[in-house]
């Protein structure tokens, strides 16, 4: 597992799993707000109400992931781990 996750130890391993849970976690209920904000409920359409909940979610997870690293000290695994995941996205031609 720490060859998949690119990470030294179990420890880290450890950390980088309890990271991603909260982020995950966090990013779902601080975009509850947001979405009330902008009257999701008032749609009628479901898949409408499931695109803008991603739109919203997406770009909130980027940055509670770097912020919830930060304070468990991985802020450098996770902007890495940032910047792979964007260059990929982006970046069709890299293996």
């Amino acid at each position: 597992m720490n060859k998949i996750f690119k990470t030294k130890n179990f420890f880290q391993l450890f950390i980088v799993f309890i990271v991603f849970g909260i982020s995950g976690s966090l990013s779902v209920v601080i975009s509850g707000p947001f979405l009330d904000l902008i009257g999701l409920d008032n749609f009628e359409n479901s898949i409408t109400k499931l695109i803008i909940r991603l739109l919203i979610i997406f770009p909130l997870y980027q940055l509670i992931l770097i912020f919830i690293g930060t304070v468990f000290g991985q802020f450098k695994y996770f902007w890495e781990f940032e910047k792979r995941f964007w260059s990929r996205l982006f970046n069709k031609t890299e293996k």
